[in-house]
């Protein structure tokens, strides 16, 4: 019999290794389904709250932020590749160009878990699509709401939504949550409340993970 688990899956738009770490979970849960029954919730976390409307270009964003070169930036997207094509996620080939802002993306994520774990996971999904599959920009509104088409989601009350601050200070109160629990990178994956595994792992990491919290279970 399945035990039943409890997953939040504490991750931005904007970080690839989020959208390898997904897939990865899935194909876990995919080859655990007879031993957990898992429920998966999608936490807000920001890697750039204060990114401007516009965005940055992504070198010179990556270059700001952590230093290296374009040369081993490129490294660095042909392994996110790799990774996200093993797992199901096919990357852009020509990369993202711009970083930009989440936050709106984070408030219709809410929105979409309000109505269920699977609406959720469906918006998750076509914003990661959206984004590193297509290199589109997830700041503007005709984006986000394609995504929520994409999802299944009530298009006409998204832009009620993107139109007021609406969810504004949930995804906030959320977003220091788990800040203050000590998470400061993503993914951060947590299950039952307390079991942390930070990155994004390959899937036998997670089904090894899952069994043994059901076992224990």
């Amino acid at each position: 019999m399945s035990k039943p688990i409890k997953i939040d899956f504490v991750s931005d738009v904007a970080c690839p290794w989020c959208a390898v770490g997904l897939g990865s979970l899935q194909q876990a849960l995919a080859n655990s389904g007879d031993a957990v029954e898992a429920t998966l919730h999608f936490q807000p976390f920001e890697l750039n709250p204060d990114m401007p409307p516009g965005g940055e270009d992504v070198t010179e964003h990556l270059t700001r932020k952590y230093g290296g070169t374009p040369e081993q930036f490129e490294r660095n997207r042909q392994a996110i590749r790799e990774r996200g094509a093993a797992v199901g996620f096919a990357f852009n080939p020509e990369g993202r160009s711009r970083i930009y802002n989440t936050f709106n993306a984070h408030r219709l994520l809410h929105w979409a878990g309000l109505q269920g774990p699977a609406r959720q996971l469906a918006l998750k999904r076509a914003l990661l699509e959206a984004y590193h599959g297509r290199s589109e920009a997830v700041e503007q509104d005709e984006v986000l709401l394609a995504t929520v088409q994409a999802a299944g989601l009530d298009v006409t009350r998204a832009k009620e939504i993107l139109a007021s601050d609406e969810y504004a200070a949930e995804v906030r109160a959320a977003e220091r949550f788990y800040q203050q629990a000590g998470i400061s990178s993503v993914p951060a994956v947590i299950i039952n409340d307390k079991h942390l595994i930070s990155g994004g792992q390959p899937p036998e990491v997670f089904e090894r993970a899952l069994r043994q919290l059901a076992a224990e279970a």
